[in-house]
């Protein structure tokens, strides 16, 4: 999205944005994300954390350019700063780097509040800064990560982890399972609901009218014609099949070696790959710096940027916050997509 762009946009979103990992580069990339003024010509934004900690942050990182309005509920919207909701009330210490309890526990507390918030219309949508998968778990936070839990959440009855940015959209068929599973996991419902999802969100949500899609294969080589697994024969290829008779333009299967390494993915609007690794590996080699993850298929929008909380250099003035700040603009695009 161009912010200085001088089209008029009749709607401004209210857009939340966790915390995260009070522990991780999370408040660091939000931070310098949100120190933009121009940004609040264009958007209302809702901080779901702590002002404590956002505070904690500013003084350690010396970033002067950053300030919040401590909102209470009642209260009407700032629009020309961060509206800050204090998710928690006992007092807390925070400690850059270091993956503790309490970073699972308030990275918990603030996804609670910003999906009550989405229930009820207070937000447009939602960003989530980075969690840590190991200490978010809990009765109530079971899940593999932030995908699964706004899967579920929100009653869909399929979704697609969409990592995108302007040159590249990739999803994958099966996202966070071990290795072992995948093609258990890979069956002609599946493959078809990723597909149908991919196809509806290029349409709905990056207002693509008649997206071209390339299929990954499974196997090496795409399976060689069998020698080295029938996966492609049995099954993917008669799935293409199908949308191709419904007039869809679906392509594939492809090797994934050759397509990424001869740039085939750039004739495409979007691409699936069959496991995580296999869409990830390539997407964060062309795209870490301004990637977001997309999370497709929900009647929320939900973005994040596609890096992990990154302890090693928390609290350092280190954290680049390219893919922060793309998120928040796509999903900026996206809510207004979705009204058009």
């Amino acid at each position: 999205m161009n912010l200085h762009s001088e089209d008029e946009i009749t709607y401004k979103p209210v857009i939340g944005i966790t915390i995260g990992d009070i522990n991780g580069i999370g408040p660091e990339v939000i931070i310098k994300t949100i120190s933009e003024q121009k940004l609040y010509d264009y958007v209302t934004i809702i901080l779901y954390g702590h002002g404590k900690a956002f505070s904690h942050y500013k003084k350690i990182l010396d970033l002067t350019n950053f300030s919040f309005y401590q909102f209470n509920t009642g209260d009407r919207l700032h629009e020309k700063k961060a509206n800050v909701i204090n998710c928690w009330e006992e007092d807390f210490e925070i400690k850059p780097g270091e993956e503790n309890n309490d970073g699972g526990k308030y990275a918990l507390a603030s996804l609670q509040k910003a999906v009550e918030d989405l229930q009820n219309g207070v937000i447009d949508g939602v960003v989530t800064a980075p969690i840590s998968k190991n200490n978010i778990q809990s009765g109530d936070f079971n899940f593999p990560g932030h995908t699964e839990f706004f899967t579920t959440t929100f009653g869909a009855k399929d979704s697609l982890m969409f990592l995108c940015n302007d040159r590249l959209r990739i999803g994958v068929a099966t996202g966070h399972i071990p290795l072992m599973k995948i093609k258990e996991e890979l069956t002609t419902e599946r493959l078809t609901s990723k597909i149908d999802l991919m196809l509806k969100s290029l349409k709905k949500d990056f207002g693509i009218s008649k997206p071209k899609v390339a299929i990954l294969g499974l196997n090496p080589h795409a399976g060689e014609d069998g020698l080295l697994g029938s996966e492609e024969k049995e099954l993917i290829q008669p799935v293409i099949n199908e949308f191709k008779e419904k007039g869809h333009l679906v392509f594939g299967p492809y090797p994934a070696d050759g397509f990424f390494g001869n740039n085939t993915n750039s004739k495409f609007d979007g691409i699936l790959a069959m496991y995580h690794d296999q869409g990830l590996i390539p997407f964060k080699t062309i795209a870490f710096e301004d990637g977001v993850n997309f999370t497709a298929g929900l009647p929320i929008v939900r973005t994040s940027p596609d890096h992990g909380t990154a302890f090693g250099i928390a609290g350092k003035n280190e954290a680049d916050p390219s893919s922060m700040r793309a998120a928040l603009y796509m999903a900026m695009d996206i809510i207004r997509n979705r009204r058009e």
